[in-house]
């Protein structure tokens, strides 16, 4: 069975319109240098002709995934979800136990995940020791350095 993929409607919008582009552009233009690259001959020794093949290969398991991604999404609301618990697009703000620094969080879907911008996915270890919590709970986190513990201040939408 495949994961489900929760998203809001502008991600899904988005994806779909990614995916349209990659199906005609991206198609489009890997077929042009496959083309380009079969009139320099023989294809036994043509490196450019392997780059485009790769390419090609690149480029439909990309768009497999996408279409896995949208076959398996479900859209959430926003406006119906739950702010006791963190759940998906909760934005959560979290203290550091030991060293008692404080940032907030939006947990995301994986293909929204953007760290810069403070969003972590629901499948990394942070977002996924965080599910489920209330304000109050302490979240234990196993990470590579070893079990991080994090206090939950504040849950909001």
């Amino acid at each position: 069975m495949s994961d489900i993929f929760y998203m809001t409607q502008e991600s899904y919008d988005k994806l779909s319109d990614e995916l349209d582009v990659l199906k005609s552009d991206g198609r489009a233009k890997v077929a042009a240098a496959i083309a380009e690259a079969r009139e320099k001959g023989d294809l036994s020794e043509n490196a450019e002709y392997d780059a485009a093949k790769d390419a090609q290969g690149m480029l439909e398991a990309k768009i497999n995934e996408m279409e896995k991604s949208l076959a398996n999404a479900r859209i959430i609301d926003e406006s119906e979800l739950d702010t006791s618990k963190v759940t998906v697009l909760s934005n959560v703000t979290i203290r550091n136990v030991k060293t008692k620094q404080e940032v907030t969080y939006k947990l995301v879907a994986p293909s929204e995940a953007d760290f810069k911008e403070k969003k972590i996915s629901v499948k990394s270890p942070i977002g996924e020791g965080l599910l489920g919590k209330a304000v109050g709970d302490i979240a234990e986190i196993n990470v590579p350095s070893g079990v991080m513990q994090f206090e939950i201040l504040n849950i909001s939408l």
